[in-house]
């Protein structure tokens, strides 16, 4: 089987929970949504990089394998478009691999659910989409958090915030969380900052605002894109 990747290459991680940790990434082509916060914008294009198979994909992640290796990223776009892919890749090269989705596709996560070790799913605001259906999307991103959490996956949620985000838009967020996951205990949300953080200047205590008010329903981090702190990939 083959498929279609943008890059593959050894970095730090920038975000989430496992920020620090050495992995290696592997970004998918093509996306099905479309953020307007985007940082790999050029990842949306699903016919961007090279059309690989998982063998070749597997030998150019081991020449990449470093001693501090923690995991695999497998991020995009939206990776779950390749579920098939990564399902057979991970199948014949079983490795602890991060999931970094936006949760919209939890049929196509069903699929790998047994062959990945963490999850980053990344909720979207209303003004983040312009999709017609805002809440079928919401219910897809709490669908696909329950079927992770039942399978014990370690999962945690992202959510990106902008100077212009409302605190009570996120604050729902957490609260319908709460509402529609049936064990959040072990569930944590990630508030992320919009790069660059220059544009937080004078807004930090909105960024104190939410935690504080997110804190009443979830375990909540407030983490901004490391990677781009440290100028690497």
């Amino acid at each position: 089987m083959k498929t279609r990747i943008s890059e593959v290459f050894s970095s730090i991680q920038g975000e989430g929970k496992l920020v620090g940790r050495r992995q290696v990434f592997i970004r998918f082509s093509g996306c099905n949504l479309d953020c307007n916060y985007c940082d790999t914008p050029e990842s949306r294009d699903p016919n961007l990089g090279e059309c690989i198979s998982t063998g070749e994909l597997q030998r150019r992640v081991e020449d990449l394998i470093t001693p501090d290796f923690h995991s695999l990223s497998l991020t995009g776009g939206e990776p779950l478009l390749q579920a098939d892919f990564i399902g057979e890749f991970l199948q014949n090269y079983p490795v602890d691999a991060l999931l970094e989705t936006n949760g919209s596709l939890p049929n196509e996560l069903g699929k790998i659910l047994d062959l990945i070790s963490y999850a980053s799913v990344d909720v979207k605001l209303p003004e983040h989409e312009s999709v017609p259906d805002y809440n079928g999307l919401l219910d897809n991103e709490l669908k696909s958090i329950n079927l992770l959490i039942e399978e014990g996956i370690n999962t945690y949620c992202k959510l990106v915030v902008l100077p212009s985000s409302k605190v009570d838009t996120v604050t729902f967020i957490a609260s319908q969380i709460v509402q529609e996951v049936k064990d959040t205990s072990k569930l944590s949300l990630i508030i992320q900052p919009e790069s660059p953080l220059t544009r937080w200047e004078d807004k930090q205590d909105k960024l104190l605002e939410i935690s504080e008010k997110t804190g009443k329903y979830l375990d909540v981090l407030v983490i901004p894109q490391v990677h781009k702190l440290l100028n690497i990939r």
